[in-house]
């Protein structure tokens, strides 16, 4: 009898493209697949940061290329991933919250929130799905969701919308994909110390409701979402698809 060998974390020949790549999770992201050895292209609207970011990993040694692009723009976008493809990964992190009240939403917020997080979200992850199909290729699609993408919130209505349609964009690509090779998950993490979630954390009193809601007593730090990326994009993951990795200290569990 011979041992089982556990499956490969490792990334490399492997090409990532990371969106929302300048902070948060989207940085955690490039940083964590290209310690694992992929080639990642960095995309973020922003270029100091973008370029302060890619200046930083290629001195650290790894394999990284700066990418401006808004992907809200679908036409310029897809040209890039055409041009640049096809990507083994891909880890879908740009993001857009504007929180109120239900009842004061404007249709201007609506749509830029929707614009980000499911629009663009779709038709990026269309477009790098379609360049591995046309190569033959497998690969990995991460959509970074949220635990708010499995249950609601509190002034958190639109944002809540846009990350259930992304749960539910995600498990239609994947069985609609998964013959091909082409997996397709989210990682749905609770409250990230991140720029994006900067103005709920400095509220003490949200901070103590959120606090009291995630069983592990404490907020998320960006490096919590590292394993759990280079988890999905490596073989280590290869049986899963259309699923949710929850990263949200235990806030659904109730």
């Amino acid at each position: 009898m011979s041992l089982p060998q556990t499956p490969s974390f490792r990334l490399e020949g492997k090409r990532a493209l990371v969106t929302g790549a300048s902070s948060g999770i989207g940085l955690a992201a490039a940083v964590a697949l290209g310690q694992a050895g992929a080639d990642v292209v960095l995309v973020a609207r922003g270029a100091q940061a973008l370029d302060d970011v890619w200046n930083q990993m290629t001195a650290a040694g790894y394999t990284a290329t700066a990418l401006q692009l808004d992907i809200t723009d679908l036409a310029a976008t897809q040209a890039a991933v055409e041009a640049q493809g096809p990507f083994d990964v891909l880890v879908n992190s740009a993001g857009l919250a504007r929180h109120s009240a239900a009842v004061n939403t404007t249709p201007e917020d609506y749509d830029a929130v929707m614009d980000v997080n499911l629009r663009a979200a779709y038709f990026l992850t269309r477009t790098v799905a379609a360049g591995l199909i046309a190569a033959g290729k497998g690969g990995s699609l991460i959509n970074i969701s949220s635990q708010m993408g499995h249950v609601g919130g509190i002034e958190r209505a639109v944002y809540c919308a846009s990350k259930h349609a992304l749960e539910g964009m995600t498990k239609s690509m994947a069985i609609e994909w998964g013959s091909r090779g082409i997996r397709v998950n989210t990682l749905c993490p609770t409250f990230i110390r991140t720029p994006l979630a900067e103005q709920t954390l400095k509220n003490p009193e949200r901070r103590a409701w959120i606090e009291s809601m995630i069983k592990l007593g404490r907020v998320g730090e960006i490096e919590d979402m590292m394993g759990p990326v280079v988890f999905l994009a490596s073989d280590a993951s290869a049986l899963m698809t259309g699923a949710s990795l929850l990263i949200d200290g235990g806030w659904t569990a109730d």
